[in-house]
């Protein structure tokens, strides 16, 4: 119990740059206090003392706002940041150096007994507010994006956001492993997102009005070549698509900026 209990403090200063010392730690940080009661009512889950395992579990949840059902299973390194909200049911199970934001809900959808809650492999990201519900798997190093709604296995590597949850990027190559073990030891991306995360809505609609654009050129060049062949095709006028592009949030904020930058080089040019 020592050995995780130290393990669990050090993947503190991995993971959140705001920890500077083991007692601020150990005073101030409800998730590693949540996990110390968690450890201690599994124990005793086991061992048959299940209304103790509970009552443990209740006044952890009640000093910490986290309320971890005492038969979850929980691995080694596992890290609750800020943590108010979270919520891990009986039957879930996490794998080691896992991290969760707070507002996380790893929930069931059915009331029968048996398997209904979410198994989470290795190294798993879960940002603020997800929830993913019922007995599916999350494989290792999958990364959840705030407030996603999973309902459905997420496959090693991938990443999901959205309601309901998009996979919006799959494994990466060894090279970009590479990548991401360089940028772990620079840094780390808090809450499962990153500032170019693609909106996968916006990116399938951006997809189709391509495809339209393209479709109405060579409808053009074939009535062009029609005409050609001397045949009479009556003119129509069709609406004009223009650049109707559809923007995420982050992608927005960019645009403002670039038109900015427009009208300055134009004031300055004038």
């Amino acid at each position: 119990m020592f050995i995780h209990l130290k393990e669990d403090i050090g993947c503190v200063f991995d993971r959140d740059p705001a920890a500077r010392n083991v007692l601020e730690v150990l005073l101030s940080y409800p998730g590693v206090h949540a996990l110390i009661f968690h450890r201690l009512a599994h124990n005793l889950w086991n061992v048959g003392l299940k209304l103790l395992a509970r009552w443990f579990s209740s006044f952890a949840r009640w000093l910490t706002g986290i309320e971890i059902h005492p038969g979850a299973r929980i691995g080694r390194r596992f890290f609750i940041d800020h943590g108010m909200g979270v919520v891990i049911g009986e039957t879930a199970e996490i794998g080691d150096d896992c991290t969760l934001y707070h507002g996380v809900t790893l929930g069931g959808t059915s009331w029968k007994k048996g398997k209904r809650h979410p198994t989470l492999g290795n190294n798993v990201i879960v940002g603020a507010g997800a929830k993913i519900l019922g007995p599916i798997t999350v494989a290792s190093d999958a990364r959840i994006g705030s407030n996603a709604v999973v309902l459905k296995d997420v496959g090693r590597g991938n990443t999901v956001v959205g309601v309901p949850g998009r996979i919006i990027s799959g494994v990466k190559t060894d090279q970009e492993q590479a990548r991401k073990k360089i940028a772990e030891k620079m840094g780390f991306d808090a809450y499962g997102m990153h500032d170019e995360m693609p909106d996968p809505v916006a990116n399938a609609i951006n997809n189709m009005l391509d495809h339209i654009h393209t479709m109405d050129k060579r409808l053009e060049d074939m009535c062009g070549a029609i005409k050609g062949l001397g045949a009479e095709i009556g003119d129509m006028q069709l609406t004009d698509l223009g650049p109707c592009e559809i923007s995420s949030a982050s992608s927005s904020q960019n645009a403002d900026e670039n038109t900015e930058n427009d009208e300055s080089q134009k004031e300055n040019a004038g």
